[in-house]
């Protein structure tokens, strides 16, 4: 821990609908931090596309201080963007973020924003992470970035996070890292949080909880289901893994479930197809490919028949 004379400076650059919590929780705890410190450890300056407002996606409009082409020197740059940052046009924001990585500021992001640090080439060789929805697309846009499942990741310079809450557990660990396990629990107390989350901790709710499903072999075979959406497995391999009959496995599903676990399978797939076709620019044949379907038309009928629309007009109503 280094003691600083000046205040750390965070450039928060908010893209069109940038996600809101994401932001605040990012933001809150340096300035908490100021505030047990009774001392400018941390200022911040915000920046927009045009130097105007940001709306976020929950249709708050934030004023700024300047546009992403007039961001000065600064300590760290934090990308905080939202669903749709696939669709925007980052030239301004990836010109300006490179620019200030080259004059000493730590790169990092909140939510989707690592989508634009990967976009930036500032990524690579370091370990990110991003929210889980938006995981699927990003390892396909940038297949050799190395991306976690944590909650948020440090990695040297560079840190990222899933969004939501988990930017405040960030900025905690930055704070401790930064100040001490002082300042850090002051500012976890004030937020009303009971604890830092570790990095490590999962993302999403616990399968159990998430499903309502107690049966332990069950919630293995969603797991591997999970685990193997571009080369699916049989329903009598899955039903092997956990030493049961195809016809015994049937009844677990229908029992705790509703649905077999054919179509539970097929399910998962398409939520995933879903997923790339919201967030790439993957060919919708690329698609099916990457979420187990071999046939295009078999593909298509089958997200017609789950979602009620086509692939082709799911990626228009994404563009």
């Amino acid at each position: 821990m280094t003691i600083r004379s000046e205040p750390e400076v965070f450039g928060f650059m908010l893209t069109d609908q940038f996600s809101m919590i994401a932001f605040s929780a990012a933001l809150e705890p340096l300035r908490l931090a100021n505030r047990v410190a009774r001392r400018k450890l941390y200022e911040w300056h915000l920046y927009s596309q045009s130097g105007g407002s940001a709306e976020a996606s929950n249709g708050v409009r934030v004023s700024v201080d300047r546009s992403f082409r007039d961001a000065q020197k600064m300590d760290a740059v934090v990308i905080c963007s939202g669903v749709n940052v696939q669709q925007l046009d980052h030239r301004d924001l990836l010109a300006a973020t490179r620019r200030l990585v080259k004059f000493g500021a730590a790169p990092g992001a909140v939510c989707t924003g690592a989508y634009v640090l990967a976009k930036a080439g500032l990524l690579d060789g370091y370990r990110c992470t991003i929210h889980w929805e938006n995981r699927p697309g990003l390892r396909a846009d940038f297949p050799d970035l190395d991306v976690g499942e944590d909650l948020f990741e440090i990695d040297r310079d560079r840190f990222t996070c899933a969004g939501g809450i988990a930017a405040a557990d960030m900025m905690l660990s930055l704070i401790k890292r930064d100040h001490g396990d002082g300042v850090a629990s002051a500012v976890t107390d004030q937020l009303i949080l009971h604890r830092i989350r570790e990095a490590s901790e999962r993302q999403r709710m616990d399968m159990r909880t998430r499903l309502g499903v107690a049966d332990p072999k069950l919630l293995r075979v969603i797991s591997l289901m999970e685990r193997s959406v571009g080369r699916p497995l049989a329903v009598e391999e899955c039903a092997r893994s956990i030493a049961v009959s195809s016809r015994q496995l049937e009844r677990m599903f229908l029992k705790h479930l509703g649905i077999p676990p054919n179509r539970y399978y097929l399910k998962i797939r398409l939520e995933y197809a879903r997923h790339l076709l919201r967030q790439t620019r993957m060919p919708i044949l690329d698609v099916a490919m990457a979420s187990g379907f071999n046939s295009a038309s078999y593909f298509s009928q089958s997200y017609l028949d789950h979602f009620g629309h086509s692939p082709s007009q799911e990626r228009k109503a994404a563009i």
